[in-house]
């Protein structure tokens, strides 16, 4: 009894590492590449993106299964001459942008994500590693991503420890050439300008301006909007929350 379990864990064992595409193989290389899958859309689920479980776990399968026709069509067809199998593979890689392009929420100065796109990229390539049988290179690049999601956060809570990012939007009068007043306010009142959007509407004769600055939490803002509302004519001040990435 126990000599015919080992056999049947041998050729279980054989089969998973075989070269060529079979039924034992293929579950494995499925079941793998979803549980991989799942373990980076769970830890995106946590962050409350719109990528979860689900999503990665579907990724994660299709790339796999796309690799598994790349080698199954030659292990079969082996009088195909004028075909290129690893094709199938290969559209993977440019098919996935556009899963990943829905992840991503863009409003005006400020980007939700992108982070969610790269684990959608990344996922994909690693369920294509699980359908041509590198198992522990899958599973090591998952564990990679967890930590590059998990502890790189927590270094970047540390460095930013202390500050919050804002989103200043204004709307002016006519058309801005520059924004070097609005650089020179946000220097003199100790705030960082990361990045600011520029919008320009020529029927209203307007423009629309956002800048993402981070500010240490104690920092008294309204003073600086009452700056930033002097430098030129405005007819619209906000301030939000930074979103995350």
């Amino acid at each position: 009894m126990v000599e015919c379990v080992i056999n049947f864990l041998t050729e279980v064992y054989a089969d998973i590492n075989s070269l060529e595409v079979n039924m034992v193989s293929s579950m494995f290389r499925l079941l793998l590449s979803m549980i991989l899958g799942m373990v980076v859309g769970a830890e995106r689920k946590r962050k409350g993106q719109v990528a979860g479980i689900r999503t990665f776990a579907l990724i994660s399968m299709g790339a796999c299964l796309a690799m598994l026709l790349s080698i199954y069509v030659p292990q079969v067809y082996l009088g195909l001459k004028n075909g290129d199998p690893g094709r199938i593979a290969a559209q993977v890689i440019t098919g996935i942008g556009f899963i990943g392009g829905g992840a991503m929420i863009h409003m005006k100065g400020a980007v939700k994500g992108l982070t969610t796109a790269a684990g959608i990229w990344m996922t994909a390539i690693i369920g294509m590693a699980v359908g041509i049988g590198m198992y522990m290179c899958s599973i090591g690049a998952t564990l990679l991503i967890l930590m590059t999601l998990v502890s790189f956060e927590q270094y970047e809570k540390r460095k930013k420890m202390g500050q919050e990012s804002k989103v200043i939007g204004l709307t002016v009068e006519g058309v801005l050439e520059n924004i070097d007043d609005y650089k020179r306010v946000f220097n003199e009142a100790d705030v960082h300008l990361s990045t600011f959007f520029v919008e320009y509407d020529y029927d209203r004769n307007v423009t629309e301006l956002n800048f993402v600055v981070l500010a240490h939490v104690y920092t008294d803002l309204m003073p600086l909007l009452s700056k930033i509302r002097g430098v030129n004519p405005t007819k619209k001040l906000t301030l939000s929350s930074q979103l995350d990435i």
